[in-house]
């Protein structure tokens, strides 16, 4: 039985492979400069293989650009640049930027953000919901305040 199954289980060169696209995902949204050339590589050689992942690629880390750098003022040549290509994930994307718009500049471009004030109602509904079917009203408004 043993002799029989040999010729299959012969181990395939860890290259040959496609990469899963949860790997391909990673690769796209890693720095390009945080990744490992050997990654770097396969990643240039999946780009030129697909010419639709490679202008999403190009999309995805011009977003990151002007995410990271609070260069709002370049959203909307971005959406445009977007809407040449057909890539239809992005276009979704592109329609719920575009709901809200000027918040959205906004949020790109400002310095400030509510990041403090989501996290303490963030903890906020942790305790309610800690505390929820177990005591009243006065519980936990002291367990919020000496939190």
């Amino acid at each position: 039985m043993r002799a029989y199954l040999r010729p299959f289980r012969r181990a395939a060169p860890a290259d040959a492979r496609p990469p899963t696209p949860r790997t391909v995902a990673g690769w796209i949204l890693t720095r390009p400069d945080a990744l490992p050339e050997n990654d770097r590589l396969k990643l240039k050689s999946v780009l030129a293989h697909c010419p639709e992942l490679d202008a999403l690629t190009r999309h995805v880390r011009d977003f990151a650009q002007i995410l990271t750098q609070l260069q709002g003022d370049r959203l909307l040549q971005w959406i445009t640049a977007v809407r040449t290509d057909d890539l239809p994930g992005l276009h979704i994307f592109v329609n719920g930027l575009e709901r809200d718009l000027d918040a959205v500049i906004a949020g790109l471009t400002l310095p400030w953000n509510s990041g403090i004030v989501e996290g303490h109602v963030n903890r906020i509904k942790m305790i309610k919901r800690q505390m929820y079917g177990r005591a009243g009203f006065q519980l936990l408004r002291k367990r919020v305040l000496l939190s």
